[in-house]
């Protein structure tokens, strides 16, 4: 569990927006065949919501979020796989309990829309929801997990392939990591792949809020080695 300093929590758009960027994985941190895909980065004024026709769309950022950033990465086709779709997002509310809200959203989404329009031509089906609060299946670095999986079927790419989004919260942080499968990938792969950048944006996020501790004090961090196979679009 993190130990959030207060002191050290955004509150202006500006010091949440470098965080953000500050956190927010690199395309390394999914493997070293992984490129940016264009555009690489979200408007950050804007972010996904799902609206009530069950289709995802852009729109202004609400007033109780001081920074969102979404960045899209790929995996070229190669070997006889097909291109494999990843993103990541870091989030920051006002407060806890409004980033607690976003959590609960993706199950009512799931839930209301178990089909999904992400943009023209490209289908979520079969959407299932885990979520594991602290101290749930082995979580003990967030307040709140939640992992969504699915099938992701695209004009372009066919289908179904697996689908999954991995999500997180810390306080008034959201981090979450997506992968949308292609030809040749399954959903273990998918997993192995979101594990490492989802772990190393936490573990991010946690040293920039932490509170300080002197050396021999304070309870020691809760290890990020092992992650729960627990989620912008």
């Amino acid at each position: 569990m993190v130990d959030i300093d207060p002191a050290k929590l955004p509150t202006t758009a500006a010091h949440a927006d470098a965080l953000v960027r500050d956190v927010l994985a690199q395309p390394s941190a999914f493997g070293p065949d992984t490129v940016r895909r264009s555009p690489y980065e979200s408007d950050p004024r804007r972010w996904a919501v799902l609206g009530d026709d069950c289709v995802w769309e852009q729109r202004a950022l609400p007033k109780d979020v001081l920074a969102s950033l979404t960045r899209h990465f790929e995996i070229p086709a190669s070997g006889g796989r097909g291109p494999l779709t990843l993103s990541a997002v870091v989030t920051v509310h006002r407060t806890a309990e409004q980033a607690d809200w976003e959590n609960a959203e993706v199950l009512e989404e799931m839930m209301r829309c178990p089909s999904q329009l992400l943009r023209s031509g490209e289908v979520l089906t079969d959407l299932t929801d885990v979520p594991n609060a602290l101290g749930d299946l082995g979580n003990g670095y967030a307040d709140d997990s939640l992992t969504e999986t699915g099938a992701y079927t695209s004009d372009r790419l066919g289908g179904p392939h697996p689908y999954v989004w991995e999500q997180t919260r810390i306080g008034p942080f959201t981090v979450a990591v997506s992968a949308k499968g292609a030809k040749g990938w399954s959903m273990t792969d998918l997993f192995d792949r979101l594990r490492d950048p989802h772990t190393r944006m936490r573990v991010g996020l946690r040293r920039a809020i932490e509170r300080d501790t002197r050396a021999g004090t304070g309870s020691p961090s809760v290890s990020e080695s092992t992650v729960t196979n627990g989620s912008s679009r």
